[in-house]
């Protein structure tokens, strides 16, 4: 078991991504904490997770405020007695709206989950890896980082903001063992893609604009994650590593 006696903090760790992410460290040996807004799904998750035998807890948390961040990885040394890894999963898409017309309201929405939300997880969480000398980030970032997404002004300016943000922490923190990575997933199929605003015609079409010609599956960007947040990747950091089908190479 790669994460036998780690604990990890997985934020959105209700669903999409941070779940698959969840149920793969706890089947490693890890001790998961999944930070979330809705308790029935956390309680959900967890049950699901020790029906397997792994150990979960959930607590919830806003990570736009950064007093419950406090609280939340206070809360995770306390009750699981130590804390090795972060996986900042916790994100939103907002609406499909071109750049003029896009509304402001939603514009700072997506801008404070996506980039002060993580912020708040990584500054909060950094105090403790340098304190203890090692410590794993691994940041749920998106193709979007890397090119334009027509529609997504927001989305796409926060997932920059996500790969800058894991580059310029990777580097200030490689002197104190700490690793800083991210995954850039393209269209994987989660609640959030699924939710979006969006018709068949343009689902079809965002499969077909994928050389692969399908999207992704959770569990295959949260395999991604373990590996970054794993002792086999322990020479990587500041990284942003793409999976999405082929999507960037057109």
């Amino acid at each position: 078991m790669r994460f036998k006696d780690k604990v990890v903090i997985i934020t959105g760790g209700n669903s999409g991504i941070g779940k698959a992410a969840a149920i793969m460290f706890a089947k490693e040996g890890a001790k998961v904490m999944i930070a979330d807004l809705s308790e029935k799904m956390g309680d959900d998750l967890v049950e699901e997770i020790e029906k397997t035998g792994g150990e979960a807890t959930f607590i919830r948390v806003n990570v736009t405020d950064l007093d419950d961040v406090e609280r939340m990885i206070e809360q995770t040394i306390t009750r699981l007695g130590r804390f090795d890894i972060l996986v900042n999963s916790a994100g939103i898409l907002g609406p499909r709206i071109r750049t003029d017309k896009y509304p402001e309201e939603d514009f700072d929405k997506v801008i404070n989950v996506n980039v002060k939300g993580l912020w708040n997880c990584m500054k909060v969480a950094l105090k403790h890896f340098i304190t203890q000398r090692s410590g794993n980030i691994v940041n749920i970032a998106s193709v979007a980082g890397h090119l334009g997404m027509v529609g997504h002004i927001a989305y796409s300016a926060s997932k920059h903001a996500v790969v800058g943000m894991t580059k310029t922490a990777g580097i200030e923190y490689a002197k104190y063992g700490i690793r800083i990575n991210a995954v850039c997933p393209g269209f994987t199929q989660t609640p959030m893609l699924e939710g979006a605003d969006t018709d068949d015609a343009y689902m079809e079409a965002l499969q077909h604009a994928t050389p692969m010609k399908r999207f992704g599956k959770p569990e295959e960007i949260a395999s991604a994650i373990l590996y970054l947040a794993a002792d086999e990747a322990s020479f990587i950091t500041g990284q942003s590593v793409i999976l999405d089908g082929g999507l960037i190479l057109q």
